[in-house]
């Protein structure tokens, strides 16, 4: 299975986080409207990667011939949900620049938690989940 796609957006995303984290030390209340945009475009390219992960990488891998793969998949995707409901609570608070500006402290502890989640999947993913379905 042809996973590149995959494997970029965990590029950009990581990317994307760094660049979060640099502006958060710059100082979260002056970079409050920048900090919200990243979140709303990160948000955009998490779902994008999610909703292809759950459309094509999943269902492919349930009907895996390799019975270890195909539960493997489903133990993946079952655990990316608690992760993405996080994520996708976290990007729709701080998408909005005033609640980065009111609550900088809240917006770092919620950083560090929800893209410290993300961060560890992606990394599994890429030394375990991602080799596995290559070689399908």
């Amino acid at each position: 299975m042809d996973i590149d796609r995959l494997k970029h957006q965990h590029v950009d995303i990581l990317q994307r986080i760094d660049e979060l984290r640099s502006l958060a030390r710059k100082g979260i209340e002056t970079n409050a409207q920048a900090i919200a945009q990243r979140v709303a475009d990160l948000g955009k390219l998490v779902t994008l990667h999610l909703a292809i992960e759950d459309r094509i990488m999943y269902p492919t891998v349930r009907k895996a011939a390799d019975p270890k793969l195909a539960a493997m998949g489903a133990a993946y995707q079952e655990e990316m949900k608690g992760i993405a409901n996080r994520y996708l609570r976290f990007t729709e608070h701080w998408s909005k620049a005033q609640n980065v500006a009111s609550e900088p402290e809240g917006f770092r502890s919620a950083a560090n938690n929800v893209l410290k989640d993300v961060y560890l999947r992606m990394q599994r993913e890429n030394q375990e989940f991602y080799p596995a379905v290559e070689g399908m």
